[in-house]
């Protein structure tokens, strides 16, 4: 059964962390959410729904980093009971893959609690002041990139750089429940 995200807390604050990427650099907040739109994304490799959006997700990366866009990916599963979430497999999908960007390992889930996290994948849209403006789905069409008619994460990126109003209607993400740690 998927779990969507709760709505939106529009105006939060971007929680402080320091977490490693994928290939053991360590990352701070400051370091990867910075210009005026700043996407973070709780991923993981074993969800179909994060599978699924995947390419779309660097489309609009490397579409929309020209124009200020930052984004990072941050996997917070229980790696354990879902070994295709260790981070050797998580570095093998961002090399396979050619991330553009860095997918960082929240081995503790601290950072997932904070934000509040809810499934994968979860998008998190922060202004330059590192305040909240979009917490939705990337598009309308989840599973079917062919039939996609709103680019609504798109859609937010723009309007931010532009100075324009981001859309108040935001419909939650859809994915798989982050697997939490059962001592956590």
């Amino acid at each position: 059964m998927p779990m969507a995200t709760p709505a939106a807390a529009i105006g939060t604050p971007c929680p402080d962390f320091t977490l490693p990427d994928v290939f053991g650099e360590q990352r701070r907040r400051d370091d990867v959410v910075s210009g005026p739109a700043a996407l973070v994304v709780f991923f993981c490799n074993h969800c179909p729904y994060a599978k699924a959006v995947e390419d779309r997700l660097i489309a609009l990366h490397l579409e929309l980093a020209p124009r200020g866009l930052t984004t990072t990916l941050i996997a917070s599963n229980d790696w354990v009971a879902y070994p295709d979430d260790a981070p050797e497999q998580l570095r093998q999908r961002a090399v396979e893959k050619k991330y553009p960007f860095p997918y960082l390992v929240d081995a503790s889930q601290r950072v997932a609690r904070a934000f509040d996290a809810a499934c994968t994948p979860d998008f998190f849209l922060f202004d330059r002041g590192k305040q909240l403006v979009y917490r939705g789905r990337l598009d309308d069409n989840w599973k079917q990139p062919e039939l996609v008619k709103r680019r609504e994460l798109a859609a937010a990126v723009d309007a931010l750089i532009t100075g324009k109003p981001i859309s108040a209607a935001q419909h939650p993400s859809l994915g798989c429940s982050i697997k939490w740690k059962i001592d956590a």
